[in-house]
């Protein structure tokens, strides 16, 4: 059957740029084993189909595959699909601001789409889960050594390697400053020896050090277990990064905010815009946004 299907760079105003996403609005006839297919032959990092829902109060149901494994959840296909099916006329607008809701293995997943103008120009998650903290990481130094790095380029203490979870585990790494960031080269011997079986294998880089660009973090995202050798922007993992720094935030009750730039490093800047809303000492919502470009649209011959 031919199935129709776009691309879109998420986390980006500008194609080309950004994280490269395909959206299949019409998944209907597909069976997960296919849609793994599908998924390596694009060999983007993430390939999102669009189902009816099993819940009619809900927009879509989504699943989410990078070449390796189906997501419960990921960030990027998230907004992106919002913003791909809003493009096209699959979301029917409701104004200046549209509610939807995608399931995914999650669970149900909020998303608010934003236009202008008649056309989307910005779309947010809000995480489907809290922040749930991971065991202890591996020593330090092992770590550093598995990013081709001194144990001195990692930071410790307070901002110690962390694994969190916000639905998709990550284990996060703080570096010293944005030498570090460029230099880091992940040892895929090394990564199978300390992460493949570990709680969170997805590793994520990120340094305070931002060399003047209008971000607060810059970072990098490797997750070999999933077939991503690097990723330009991980909307999961801005997710659970919300709960790391949040946690060591010594703010009571607000909105935290911060902007996080990923993917300058492959050549596909991304700035992923994320907000944690804290109530007595403890976080209660997090949400995720950026713009997002289309790029191609086409039809795909797929054997069902």
């Amino acid at each position: 059957m031919r199935y129709r299907f776009y691309t879109a760079d998420v986390f980006t105003h500008a194609p080309l740029s950004g994280n490269q996403l395909a959206v299949f609005p019409d998944a209907r006839g597909l069976d997960g084993a296919t849609m793994q297919r599908v998924a390596r032959e694009f060999n983007l990092s993430e390939t999102a189909f669009a189902l009816p829902p099993q819940d009619p109060r809900h927009t879509r149901r989504l699943r989410i595959f990078t070449p390796g494994a189906e997501m419960p959840f990921a960030g990027h296909p998230t907004v992106g699909s919002a913003f791909v099916l809003a493009s096209v006329g699959e979301i029917p607008l409701q104004g200046d601001t549209t509610p939807i809701v995608f399931e995914e293995n999650v669970g149900p997943v909020p998303v608010t789409i934003r236009a202008e103008a008649g056309e989307p120009v910005f779309t947010q998650l809000s995480a489907a889960q809290m922040p749930e903290f991971g065991p202890p990481p591996p020593p330090a130094d092992e770590l550093a050594a598995m990013l081709s790095l001194s144990p001195s380029d990692l930071l410790q203490g307070e901002f110690a390697p962390q694994a969190v979870s916000c639905g998709a585990p990550f284990l996060f790494l703080p570096l010293r400053d944005l030498d570090a960031l460029g230099r880091a080269r992940i040892r895929h011997d090394r990564w199978a020896e300390l992460l493949a079986g570990y709680w969170a294998p997805q590793v994520f880089l990120f340094t305070f050090e931002t060399g003047g660009e209008a971000c607060d973090l810059r970072a990098r995202m490797y997750a070999p277990g999933l077939g991503i050798a690097e990723d330009p922007a991980t909307g999961a993992a801005a997710t659970a990064l919300a709960g790391y720094l949040g946690s060591r935030d010594r703010t009571t009750s607000g909105v935290l905010c911060w902007t996080v730039l990923q993917g300058v490093e492959m050549g596909r800047p991304s700035t992923l815009y994320i907000e944690a809303d804290k109530t007595g000492g403890e976080i209660t919502a997090i949400r995720v946004g950026g713009a997002s470009v289309l790029v191609s649209e086409g039809w795909m011959d797929i054997p069902v």
